[in-house]
């Protein structure tokens, strides 16, 4: 009888332990051991570079086991999901599912972007080898060579603007000044300026004492240098190291450029073989840069948009020929890349001056870091304010450019591309060369505003344009 009882008793607990963990099960107060559990996995959306960047992952999760909707590429993901896994070319609005839970993940919806007419460009016109990266000037029908590194900062100093330049200019040049020089200036949007104009004298046997502006090519890539700082890499990669106790507050800089797109020639004397002209000019616009920067022993982690550009000219070509030039790389809010140039073959002598016809002028606009480009090549330009900084010599402090494409860009036309900009220096770097050569510099940070127009087959586009340039104007 009493073995029964204990029998009963022990089904009855059994019973009731049962019952209990179905209770507490539906509750929610124990979990399901037969039910599968959903990963936590946080993305960041990158809307400017239609991006998804996986920022935090709670335990293995493959990819095969997720869902994503909407348009994007994702070619890039491997076998599991690992921070920093990145979803690409999205548009839209995108949703990520957990396939065995039927759980989502999140939705995230991007901007839609704007797509400006682009221009048909060969690819001759976008290639550029080692040799053509490195020295020019060896070459006696070169004289004058210089290699133009510019950065707007994102993040460690915002909205910083940085201009680096390694010049040999021709002797004659500055009047047989020193024509070796190495430009570096870093401004701030409240008005902070540092680094300057380095100049040194060059020998006029090499082979007794080296020039302190030295490059070299092969097919590693190319280096320049200039005494402690220096410019090396290979397409698209470049490292450059500024450093010299010629610099006030101890400025030294660190950084990285990388060129995610091809490169464009703006111009050279040569129609197929670019790179043998004597006179040519090729940029890279849209660039990665990070690194460091320091400043009195403060060193800030930066990082930014940038642009490169390497040009020379023939030393047949007189500096009196060559009278002024503007350039202008600039950066917008909205992603956008546009440089601007110009050059003058006529004396500036107006503090003001409207210019109908600029046979030498270039604008190039990128909505996507130098992938594809707009070339407009109908530019007006008009100069609204100058600074007089010598008798007949004003460099320009505001300008207005408007562009369009010419009658024979019979594709860029047909859409009525109209473009106009407001370039206003607001912190800048002067230079003066007084003796017999009477040139002037303005070198640093400007503030791009305007807009652009333009119809498709979706109707007219209207765009506002905001950003900030880096600027630099030079008269003779």
């Amino acid at each position: 009888m009493n073995t029964k009882l204990k029998k009963i008793d022990v089904i009855i607990v059994i019973g009731l332990i049962i019952v209990s963990i179905y209770v507490f099960t539906k509750v929610g107060y124990i979990d399901n051991p037969l039910e599968i559990e959903t990963p936590d996995i946080d993305f960041r959306l990158d809307d400017e570079n239609n991006i998804l960047v996986v920022e935090y992952v709670s335990t293995e999760v493959f990819w095969k086991d997720i869902n994503i909707s909407g348009e994007h590429d994702d070619s890039s993901l491997g076998k599991k999901v690992q921070v920093g896994d990145q979803i690409l070319e999205c548009r839209g609005t995108i949703s990520i599912y957990y396939l065995p839970t039927g759980v989502l993940l999140g939705s995230f919806s991007f901007s839609e972007k704007e797509v400006l007419p682009k221009s048909f460009i060969t690819s001759n016109e976008r290639s550029v080898s080692p040799e053509d990266e490195g020295p020019h000037y060896n070459d006696l029908l070169v004289s004058r060579e210089w290699w133009y590194y510019t950065v707007i900062f994102n993040n460690g100093l915002k909205d910083w603007s940085l201009s680096i330049s390694f010049n040999h200019m021709s002797r004659t040049d500055l009047f047989f000044e020193k024509p070796d020089f190495l430009l570096v200036t870093l401004h701030g949007p409240d008005g902070e300026e540092y680094g300057g104009i380095i100049e040194r004298e060059r020998p006029i046997l090499g082979f007794l004492k080296e020039p302190s502006l030295q490059a070299k090519s092969s097919d590693k890539g190319f280096k320049v240098t200039f005494e402690e700082s220096y410019i090396q890499g290979k397409v698209p990669n470049w490292r450059i190291h500024i450093e010299s106790n010629e610099f006030k507050n101890n400025l030294e800089i660190d950084i990285g450029f990388f060129a995610p797109n091809s490169p464009i020639w703006t111009f050279s004397n040569r129609l197929l073989d670019k790179s043998n002209g004597k006179i040519a000019s090729y940029i890279f616009t849209g660039c990665e840069v990070d690194g460091t920067i320091k400043i009195d022993g403060i060193t800030y982690k930066v990082n930014g948009i940038g642009h490169h550009e390497h040009t020379w000219v023939s030393g047949i070509i007189p500096k009196a020929l060559i009278r002024g030039w503007d350039w202008c790389h600039m950066t917008l809010d909205n992603g956008w890349n546009i440089y601007y140039s110009n050059y003058y073959f006529l004396p500036q002598v107006k503090s003001t001056k409207t210019s109908k016809i600029n046979p030498f002028g270039d604008l190039i606009i990128t909505t996507d870091k130098g992938a594809s480009l707009t070339r407009l090549e109908n530019i007006d330009i008009e100069i609204v304010e100058s600074d007089q900084i010598m008798l007949f010599l004003n460099i320009p402090n505001y300008t207005k450019v408007t562009a369009k494409p010419k009658s024979t860009q019979i594709i860029l036309e047909s859409h009525n591309i109209n473009l106009d900009l407001d370039i206003k220096a607001d912190n800048t770097y002067e230079k003066l060369w007084k003796r017999f050569a009477n040139i002037g510099m303005k070198i640093g940070k400007t503030t791009i505003s305007g807009k652009i127009s333009w119809t498709d087959n979706e109707g007219k586009h209207d765009i506002e344009l905001n950003g900030i340039g880096t600027i630099w104007n030079m008269r003779h």
